[in-house]
């Protein structure tokens, strides 16, 4: 199947990706001052905060997989809850607030770019921020997409705190905008290598106003914080290893689905798009959402061990629970007991990295702390808020998180870094994009190019208007209620960047339901 596409993937020695040119260019000007891809990627989630302001911000939390040429390292820099949330504090609610500090986390974005340009930057922390405090103090033109999500966030979180001041009234596509107050606070972040974040200036206004407004974090809360290296889930699929974040992410529900899909005999088929691999797809990814849902948390108490649900035997177990001519309604297995931005950059020496910045829910929890420009996540609303389960809200945990950066490797060497943005769709956006890049040799802007479908929250199908109706015909006679979604690309289908390593070159591509670009040098 050939998919309609306004863009050529981009073929380069040294490239990014990101969900807005402006950002990919704020990458671009490391590479081309003599930094590397961390440098890189850190330039443009910094830009990204002031050019997508919709997506993510200085409050944001942030996960990355990484080659550093030799190896590859994990980073989960997402944040616990406040000491003060025990359960006794949301337990007469049926679910966790999504709006207002009773929905904030420690973020820890700020941490992510501290850490990883410390550990991985050539270029000094400083000169990462500036594209970022240019765009802020001197003004850009608003792109489209982002305008008209804007504009839907205005009606939602105008009355939060602070939002209207920051970031009202919403500017149309082509109308800049400028923000001296974050502008100032990245100065100050710059300045302080991070310090002011979460000991200085910035942590003491945060908790001023937190306090201001009924929240319970605390100066404790924020200065203890602490982002963590560590070593990413993998899965053997079809000659490749693919890497996720370990919980408290959902990338191991991607792995769960790619295992069950290999097992089930996805491979027989000549391409992704024949409706009876569709079914395959879907199904397996609604077994490995019931084991999502069911078990993933932090690490600390989650009540299984990450790997069993990614063993031979279990996946067997699951993949015979598909059945060719039928939608399924699965539930967890039983193994043994034991609004969001993604980008990637590679550069010239072999450094990739996949990474991940999100306020959540669009702007977040609304919440932006006066005269800052600093708007916060709502990870907070990813707990369950009665006790019971192992991801039940609770002091200094961290909660279930949506954003997960991807990588894949193939005899111990770099061959990909991926991700799709957009909630729930991420773990399912990794699936099509491994499938139709390392199993069916498509092209990175092919793989997003081709019209995706997406398993919601009651079991039912959406699917992009692109699929073809013969292929939408073929899911409804095996059960599956489909929804058909408006568009050729949707941006509730998510938005992908991808780079795959070839013999001489990267060849990169960027998701054209968003309004960034892949730029290379």
């Amino acid at each position: 199947m050939v998919y309609p596409s306004v863009r050529q993937p981009v073929l380069a020695r040294n490239v990014v990706a990101t969900s807005q040119p402006l950002a990919s260019q704020a990458g671009i000007r490391m590479l081309l001052q003599g930094g590397n891809a961390i440098d890189a990627v850190l330039a443009a989630a910094i830009a990204l905060t002031v050019v997508e302001p919709t997506s993510n911000g200085i409050g944001s939390d942030a996960f990355a997989i990484l080659w550093d040429g030799s190896g590859l390292h994990g980073l989960n820099a997402s944040g616990r809850s406040p000491a003060g949330w025990t359960s006794d504090r949301f337990a007469h609610l049926d679910s966790m607030p999504t709006r207002g500090w009773d929905s904030v986390t420690v973020p820890g974005a700020v941490s992510a770019w501290v850490a990883l340009s410390q550990k991985h930057g050539k270029l000094p922390f400083s000169k990462l921020f500036e594209p970022a405090i240019e765009y802020a103090r001197g003004g850009y033109p608003v792109s489209p997409i982002i305008a008209e999500s804007w504009g839907r966030a205005a009606v939602v979180f105008k009355d939060e705190p602070g939002f209207a001041g920051a970031f009202l009234p919403a500017p149309k596509a082509g109308e800049l905008f400028r923000c001296e107050a974050m502008a100032r606070t990245l100065e100050l972040i710059a300045s302080t290598g991070g310090a002011a974040f979460y000991e200085g200036e910035l942590a003491q206004r945060m908790i001023s106003h937190c306090r201001e407004h009924g929240g319970v974090m605390s100066l404790e809360d924020l200065a203890t914080h602490r982002p963590e290296w560590c070593e990413p889930l993998h899965l053997s699929w079809f000659g490749y290893e693919v890497h996720e974040i370990p919980p408290n992410g959902q990338g191991i529900a991607a792995l769960i689905a790619l295992g069950i899909l290999e097992r089930a005999g996805i491979d027989r088929f000549e391409s992704p798009d024949d409706p009876a691999s569709l079914h395959l797809q879907i199904e397996a990814m609604k077994l490995a959402f019931a084991d999502l849902h069911r078990y993933v948390s932090e690490p600390a108490t989650m009540e299984v061990d990450p790997y069993w649900l990614l063993s031979d035997r279990y996946l067997q177990s699951r993949a015979l629970l598909v059945e060719p001519g039928k939608a399924g309604s699965p539930a967890p297995g039983v193994p043994p007991k034991g609004g969001t931005v993604y980008l990637t950059a590679a550069d010239a020496e072999g450094r990739m990295i996949s990474y991940i910045q999100s306020n959540y829910m669009g702007f977040g929890s609304g919440v932006v702390v006066p005269d800052t420009g600093i708007s916060l996540q709502d990870r907070g609303c990813g707990f369950r808020s009665r006790p019971g389960h192992p991801n039940s809200v609770g002091p200094r945990k961290r909660p279930f998180h949506t954003i997960i950066p991807g990588f894949a490797t193939k005899d111990g060497q770099p061959v990909m870094s991926f991700g799709v943005m957009g909630g729930p769709m991420q773990a399912q956006g990794h699936l099509q994009m491994a499938l139709r890049v390392l199993r069916y040799g498509q092209n990175p802007q092919e793989a997003s190019d081709a019209p995706r479908w997406q398993v919601i929250e009651d079991g039912s199908v959406a699917v992009e208007s692109a699929m073809p109706d013969a292929s939408i015909a073929a899911l409804r006679s095996r059960g599956h209620n489909v929804h058909v979604q408006p568009g050729w690309w949707n941006q509730a289908f998510g938005g992908a960047q991808l780079i795959l390593k070839s013999t001489d070159c990267y060849v990169a591509g960027s998701d054209q339901r968003k309004d960034g670009q892949a730029i290379g040098v």
